[in-house]
């Protein structure tokens, strides 16, 4: 079992920027505060960073860069307005936010803003599942949202592993999750999902001259056989658009999600796609 880190720094004040900042954040996410004492809002901020910095458990470093002292690395780093804050991790900026702003949204910029404790479990799962490997994956995933359940990466990943053999579950993964850097993929999961019904309740699929056609796009979706599907889905778009409320052209953009849009398969279909639309 993997633990998270639990070192604790609070702050410090930076007097090697590459060691205690670059090199840290490869251990560590580095919250750096670049401020100077002239800076009124600087004074406002700072005290607010100080505190969230010893409540977080290690969770994070706060690294403060007094821009009088290192012009040099202020430069580097085009600060032209303090106090200017970024999150360093793994060596380079992945957020920032200028101004004082008041604590409550700080804490919630930081909630966005960091990364998962278990990011490097979580890369280790997406390269698995990528290279064929889900059942490797799946272990690492099922923890992660053991251990944190309200990581959305990790429950949208899960979701997208287990989605053709345990829809149901999948859909389950999904409550409550709407973070916006994962809600394009949540999203096709649960259009997939809810397709499953069709299977197991067929009466349910709305009458017309494609009800059967779309049944077994469907069957052939949760087979995984996504080129018999996709062309069965643009058949029906074809023939009859809005079947279903829109059903074929929502599996469709599902499918390019869940598949890529650099998949071959994906290649293969969108110009298709496209066109029947438009037929």
């Amino acid at each position: 079992m993997f633990e998270p880190h639990r070192q604790i720094r609070m702050w410090y004040d930076v007097s090697d920027f590459e060691q205690e900042v670059i090199q840290r954040s490869h251990e560590v996410p580095v919250l750096v505060d670049f401020w100077a004492a002239w800076c009124g809002p600087c004074r406002v901020l700072g005290p607010i960073l100080e505190r969230l910095a010893q409540q977080n458990d290690g969770r994070w470093d706060l690294a403060k860069v007094d821009t009088e002292k290192h012009v040099d690395v202020a430069q580097q780093y085009g600060i032209q307005s303090i106090p200017n804050v970024k999150l360093f991790v793994d060596g380079q900026i992945v957020d920032e936010f200028l101004g004082a702003l008041p604590e409550h949204a700080v804490q919630r910029w930081l909630q966005q803003a960091l990364p998962s404790t278990y990011r490097k479990q979580l890369e280790q799962a997406q390269q698995l599942f990528r290279a064929g490997k889900p059942s490797e994956a799946q272990p690492l995933l099922e923890q992660v949202v053991r251990l944190e359940p309200d990581n959305a990466q990790a429950r949208v990943l899960l979701a997208r592993l287990v989605l053709f053999n345990d829809p149901k579950r999948a859909a389950q993964l999904l409550d409550n999750v709407e973070d916006p850097r994962h809600l394009e993929l949540a999203n096709a999961v649960r259009t997939i999902s809810r397709l499953h019904d069709a299977i197991e309740n067929p009466d349910a699929i709305p009458p017309s001259s494609v009800r059967e056609l779309y049944r077994s796009a469907i069957e052939s979706l949760f087979a995984q056989d996504f080129d018999t599907a996709l062309r069965g889905f643009i058949e029906i778009i074809r023939n009859d658009r809005y079947h279903d409320n829109d059903g074929s052209r929502k599996a469709c953009i599902a499918v390019f999600k869940i598949l890529g849009e650099e998949h071959e398969i994906t290649l293969k279909h969108r110009r298709d796609f496209s066109s029947a639309l438009y037929v």
